[in-house]
């Protein structure tokens, strides 16, 4: 489910939802349309200061921080004790592993984790034996336009 949204310097970008993700959304969201999508449960203290998009306009509602989200994420999956559960890196860096071991190509990569630099990425494009096989393949005398034109695209 793809979806208009503000990025980190203010460009329009666009998100791609999963369908569990898109699910999940209209609970997180509920009536809001703009502002952040990750709020915190209260409105910011009193003489707290934060930046105008930080905070949701219809809600009052601060964006959930970067600890915030640590504790939460590290709380859902802590296998005994607190601090033990995944931080968000590894959650992105699993990620990308999955979707470079499945075949995604580096520009695909660079996409969807917004990586501006492709040798950053490099080492989760792993193509597996199959995908050699059938590149190389592409190259052998016996390989027809067709299949060429089909990896092409």
């Amino acid at each position: 489910m793809p979806s208009a949204v503000t990025g980190r310097i203010s460009f329009a970008e666009t998100a791609y939802w999963g369908a569990g993700t898109a699910r999940l959304l209209p609970r997180l969201i509920r009536a809001r349309t703009r502002g952040p999508v990750f709020v915190t449960h209260r409105r910011p203290g009193p003489g707290k200061y934060l930046a105008e998009r930080d905070v949701c306009p219809d809600t009052g509602l601060a964006r959930l921080s970067h600890d915030q989200a640590r504790d939460l994420l590290d709380a859902a999956t802590a296998v005994d004790t607190p601090g033990t559960g995944w931080d968000q890196h590894e959650l992105r860096r699993s990620g990308l592993t999955h979707l470079g071991e499945s075949g995604a190509g580096l520009l695909e990569l660079m996409a969807k984790s917004r990586h501006r630099k492709a040798e950053n990425l490099r080492r989760y494009s792993k193509p597996s034996p199959q995908a050699m096989r059938d590149l190389t393949a592409l190259l052998g005398p016996r390989a027809d336009a067709e299949q060429r034109l089909r990896h092409i695209r």
